[in-house]
């Protein structure tokens, strides 16, 4: 094997999984170390650079981070169900208990000063079409956000109900954006056509997945009134339109979006609430978190079902009947399902709530001015620019590539921005900046590191859950509790500070194997060099989780290779504090996404002398 090119950003950039999975690319550990610190406001503002919405994130976010975590897999061994870092939810802790006079202070600071001459419109108040605005307004950049409803934030605060989500903590997070002198204006765009007219220089569409999938089975017209489309449901909910439901209560589904549903009917009067889905539990698209709140609060979820028919007595809706499948798999891995044979089911319900996916909708979008569509109606959009067939139209969000979750919205907007300050700039938007990268030795003594790199035992702290008997009497009552400064301390110590990287100097190595002797987790191999495969399996404790890298590293003295894996890496540096000749050194990785800007434009032809 080649030896590691450790000066390309991408590769310890990938060794913190956390951060490599983040759509937003979040610092996870610098943030997490923070909180350790105490530094609270310093951990908001991490955050709030990359993924613009800590506080909201940090009770919504799909957690694609945690996953990834590296502490789910050390632990494997030894726990009966090893868990990662509770990254979302440290998250929420910087929210709360950050000092709020000095984030306004720092935020201000990107205040935009003076007009640039640009004008950006922003279709849709979303987190997508915010992170834009957030992105070019301290620019210069003139910004306008339209939407439908009265107040911004879009499906943020729409569609998530309060008991998850207070309204609080949306409008904080939504105005230190407006606050930095971006527009907002309530109008629903009617036309696309209408709308390029008025001049701007580019246009970004955050407007969602604003329409829910019906379903068409029989029944479904003549039980209409007591049938309800599950997003609008929610929506209408949020805007104090519907304030009960029947006692009976079916939700159709297996997203977030049918979670809370059900959640919603059961502080609205439903006493009977389950959710019935087609495929099985496992293969639900909720996330377990949320299944899990669901069934907390006794709501049973009932799997392998396919809706047959809506049934009506006396002119109304009274139950539903289902067909019972199972699931069958073909060489692969392709599902089917396929009726077991069994006499269908029927439930009795007064409502249903239909929550069977999204879809976009572009009525206002005329087909004539350039913007590409596919056969599925959406639009065709360069995943990496976020730009439409007609340059001067972006797209993010839910309305790019359909549902997802906020952060991936973010990530739309982060991209989105850099593509319209080089398009305003006369840049080509596919010449993207590399991130900015740094990496420092943590030393300060002989074997001391600026960082804490004892691995904590404990397992993953539980945020608490207030009391069934008082959130399902009321909707508005946020449900988890969050962390206190305790339990916060404690679960942020069991972070392995990933970014914290083993770096190997082979010039000083005197080939002692101290370093393979001292390590807890056998990740350090010197050996003879060969091909990938067969190196792996040669290792002290054989690397069997290809999509981590090896560390190689050659120039030894015996001509053998130090071969490192980093998956199971603890980064304690125990390798390097038992070390004689300082051969290894546990280096910070700060990798740093380079946002709309001056450090995303080509530097100006350097003037020459007369």
């Amino acid at each position: 094997m080649q030896p590691t090119d450790i000066r390309n950003p991408n590769y310890f950039h990938k060794v913190v999984d956390c951060q490599w999975a983040c759509p937003a690319h979040t610092q996870v550990p610098e943030y997490i170390r923070l909180i350790s610190a105490g530094r609270y406001s310093d951990a908001f503002m991490v955050n709030w650079k990359s993924n613009v919405f800590p506080g909201i994130l940090g009770r919504t976010c799909d957690r694609p981070c945690e996953p990834a975590c590296r502490r789910g897999r050390v632990e494997e061994a030894n726990a009966a169900k090893p868990e990662p870092v509770a990254i979302c939810r440290l998250k929420r802790v910087t929210a709360d208990y950050k000092d709020d006079a000095e984030i306004k202070k720092e935020i201000q600071k990107n205040k935009k000063v003076s007009s640039n001459g640009r004008k950006i419109a922003c279709v849709g108040a979303g987190p997508a079409s915010l992170t834009v605005a957030r992105d070019l307004a301290p620019l210069g950049y003139e910004v306008t956000v339209f939407d439908q409803d009265p107040r911004a934030g879009g499906m943020i605060w729409s569609q998530i109900p309060r008991f998850r989500l207070p309204l609080e903590v949306i409008d904080e997070e939504v105005n230190y954006i407006l606050d930095l002198g971006v527009s907002f204006v309530q109008r629903k765009i009617e036309s696309m056509k209408a709308l390029m007219a008025e001049g701007y220089d580019a246009i970004f569409v955050g407007s969602g997945a604003p329409r829910g999938r019906d379903l068409d089975v029989p029944g479904r017209k003549e039980g209409a009134k007591n049938i309800h489309i599950g997003i609008d449901w929610l929506s209408s909910v949020s805007f104090g339109h519907t304030s009960r439901i029947g006692k009976r209560v079916i939700v159709l589904g297996g997203g977030n979006t049918a979670m809370d549903c059900c959640r919603t009917s059961r502080r609205l009067g439903g006493e009977d609430v389950k959710v019935i889905v087609r495929s099985g539990f496992d293969e639900m698209k909720a996330s377990p978190w949320e299944k899990e709140d669901a069934q907390h609060e006794g709501i049973p979820i009932l799997n392998f079902l396919v809706p047959k028919e809506f049934i009506i007595r006396s002119g109304r809706l009274g139950a539903m009947a289902f067909e019972k499948v199972r699931a069958v798999y073909d060489d692969k891995g392709r599902r089917t399902l396929v009726r077991t044979g069994e006499p269908d089911q029927f439930f009795e319900c007064d409502d249903v709530l239909v929550a069977v996916g999204q879809e976009n909708a572009f009525p206002w979008i005329e087909r004539d001015i350039g913007i590409e569509f596919d056969e599925s109606g959406m639009p065709r959009v360069d995943k990496v620019t976020m730009q439409s067939t007609l340059p001067k139209v972006f797209f993010g969000g839910d309305s790019a590539f359909g549902p997802k979750n906020i952060i991936w919205a973010v990530a739309h907007g982060h991209d989105a921005a850099i593509s319209i300050d080089k398009l305003c700039q006369g840049e080509d938007v596919r010449e993207r900046p590399g991130p900015m990268v740094n990496l420092m030795s943590q030393k300060m003594g002989i074997n001391e590191w600026s960082y804490d790199n004892d691995v904590s035992l404990e397992a993953r702290y539980k945020v608490p859950w207030r009391d069934k008997k008082v959130t399902l009497k009321d909707i508005k009552v946020e449900v988890e509790m969050g962390f206190d400064a305790k339990a916060a301390f404690a679960e942020a110590q069991r972070c392995l500070n990933c970014d914290v990287q083993t770096v190997f100097t082979p010039r000083l190595c005197i080939e002692c194997d101290a370093c393979v002797d001292i390590c807890p987790m056998d990740c350090i191999t010197f050996t003879a060099n060969g091909d990938e495969q067969d190196l792996r399996a040669r290792l002290n404790a054989p690397a069997q989780n290809r999509a981590q890298d090896l560390y190689i590293a050659d120039g030894l003295k015996t001509g053998r290779i130090m071969a490192k894996d980093e998956d199971v890496c603890l980064h304690c540096g125990l390798c390097a504090e038992r070390c004689p000749t300082g051969a290894w050194d546990m280096q910070k990785f700060l990798l740093d996404m380079t946002h709309a800007g001056p450090g995303c434009r080509k530097a100006p032809p350097e003037r020459k002398a007369a």
